[in-house]
């Protein structure tokens, strides 16, 4: 029997996952391929060889908390299984465990957003690379949630169906220009969310709309008109960079306030970079439920920016998502949300002070550290 005193936590959260499979094909336990798939992906397995390869190395300390009655599955039947579990049902479980172990504070930023994994596609059965739209809790520091973009449709259609299974309540919801629908913003607020939504050319007539009020209060220098001013000044290595946010609340002028829900107010942003003697210039727009802090805003939309920095460009730097070709039936969202079960058990340990990928070799060494990770 497995010795209690190695018990990951985690895994009493996916003791409940149904078995894909027929009873006659069951040599191993679902819950032990689980977790062992869950430990070699923490400890740098990339592929079903590698994990299987972590698991026949592994055997022995595996044992101290999986029965492993037929020993270790071959690569193949960790591909079989996982092509075929439930990603819905793989990803409530997950959700269970991020609810157990996180609790998003007042005004938490939630930034949601979108990635290619670019090499599952299948040329052969005529299927593209899988698109994933992420929810990642950026104070945390914790993937919330995914959900995979149908093939024929957009981020459109997912993004909604992400912010349903979520909890948000009390949190900022940040989107890039695409996630800025009248549906979506409705969805945000009925989470007990509020909203930082950029605008771009794909709302049009707000888009310039909201322009006119800026350029006119420019003009003015905001004589008379009610707003709010926010201003951060960032040097370092030969580069200053000012961050300059101003909010309207009165938007009396805003002809579709009406249509957007919860909407109080608007933000222009403008990002001002001057590197070696050369200044330049970007300014953005957007809209938010929230009452016109400039400070609340400005950090709301820098603070989503981490999403790229802290996810995406890790889980392609230390995980090498973009490389990995798994691709056959649900197995390349499964292996997704392992990877993303895995990054969030390893950024959480703290006392390791070094990056991601140098903590899944540490863990892949060092059983001791595993258990600190499989702890948290």
């Amino acid at each position: 029997m497995p010795d209690q005193a190695v018990q990951p936590s985690i895994l009493t959260y996916f003791a409940d996952l149904q078995d894909p499979r027929v009873e006659r094909t069951k040599e191993h336990r679902l819950l032990d391929i689980v977790a062992i798939a869950i430990c070699a992906v923490i400890c740098g397995a990339d592929s079903w060889v590698d994990i299987e390869a972590y698991g026949q190395a592994k055997q022995d300390w595996l044992r101290q908390f999986l029965l492993l009655p037929s020993g270790i599955p071959s690569h193949d039947t960790f591909a079989r299984v996982f092509a075929r579990l439930d990603p819905q049902q793989l990803q409530q479980c997950f959700l269970n465990w991020i609810r157990a172990i996180s609790k998003l504070t007042g005004g938490e930023v939630v930034a949601i957003d979108g990635k290619q994994l670019r090499h599952s596609y299948d040329k052969g059965a005529n299927k593209g690379a899988i698109h994933m739209v992420s929810a990642w809790a950026t104070s945390n520091r914790l993937v919330l949630g995914q959900r995979q973009v149908d093939e024929k449709s957009n981020e459109i259609t997912a993004i909604p169906a992400l912010l349903s299974i979520l909890e948000l309540s009390g949190c900022i919801v940040t989107l890039d220009a695409m996630g800025t629908q009248k549906d979506i913003a409705s969805a945000i607020i009925k989470q007990g969310a509020d909203y930082v939504l950029a605008l771009k050319g794909n709302q049009t007539s707000l888009h310039e709309d909201v322009q006119w009020l800026f350029e006119q209060a420019h003009q003015s220098q905001f004589a008379q008109v009610s707003h709010n001013f926010h201003q951060t000044i960032d040097k370092g290595h030969g580069r200053i960079e000012i961050r300059r946010c101003w909010t309207l609340s009165d938007l009396d002028y805003l002809v579709q306030k009406q249509q957007w829900k919860g909407l109080q107010s608007i933000a222009m942003i403008q990002a001002e970079r001057r590197i070696n003697g050369t200044t330049t210039t970007e300014t953005r727009f957007y809209i938010s439920s929230l009452s016109g802090n400039a400070q609340q805003i400005a950090d709301a939309v820098r603070s989503h920016w981490a999403i790229e920095n802290s996810l995406h460009w890790v889980l392609d730097v230390s995980f090498g998502e973009d490389h990995c070709r798994i691709r056959t039936e649900n197995a390349a969202q499964n292996f997704a949300l392992l990877r993303q079960i895995a990054l969030n058990l390893l950024t959480q340990e703290k006392t390791a002070k070094v990056g991601v990928k140098a903590k899944r070799k540490k863990a892949g060494w060092d059983d001791a550290y595993l258990c600190k990770v499989l702890a948290q």
